[in-house]
């Protein structure tokens, strides 16, 4: 019975879902008709791009719940890796060349195996702007000497960012 209620909650969640967003949808189209065909094309694209290389992030992710042990992500990530958790944060985050919502379910995960959330927030910060293939390329589009320092700052405010969060931040109350 329970199970019931449950699905015809999330049916009737679902097709609210759906009018608000047609709703939005609609007055988008009506406020910029002009970009409004573009913008759809560019959320089609990322749509079928999230389809083909979700599955298969999935099962990477179930594969590494598996293959990696929660005391070795506690030992290298965890509340007590202090500096070389960091630094490990940091290469982790550096190396991938996917979109962000990749980073996502590797964050849950992590921080399910306790990993400290500051490590998790490096990550994350750097995942989303610090990557080395996209480093090589600013250089080329804006110098070396102004690369650097924006790889610098960006990085000592990540670093920055991380720590005052964790101290805020209580991971015990967050839902995993």
């Amino acid at each position: 019975m329970s199970e019931k209620v449950n699905l015809k909650k999330l049916i009737i969640k679902i097709i609210k879902t759906l009018f608000i967003w047609s709703f939005i949808l609609a007055v988008f189209r009506y406020i910029f008709p002009a970009r409004f065909d573009n913008a759809v094309s560019m959320s089609l694209r990322y749509a079928k791009e999230m389809i083909i290389i979700f599955p298969a992030v999935l099962v990477i992710m179930g594969l590494a719940d598996i293959w990696v042990p929660t005391n070795l992500v506690k030992q290298y990530l965890g509340s007590k890796s202090g500096l070389r958790g960091k630094f490990l944060a940091i290469f982790l985050g550096t190396l991938p060349t996917g979109p962000m919502y990749i980073a996502f379910p590797i964050a849950a995960e992590l921080l399910r195996k306790k990993a400290s959330l500051s490590n998790i927030i490096i990550f994350l910060g750097v995942w989303a702007s610090l990557k080395i293939p996209q480093l090589g390329i600013e250089i080329q589009f804006i110098g070396l000497k102004f690369s650097v320092l924006r790889f610098i700052f960006t990085l000592m405010s990540i670093i920055i960012i991380a720590l005052i969060m964790e101290k805020i931040i209580d991971v015990e109350e967050l839902e995993l």
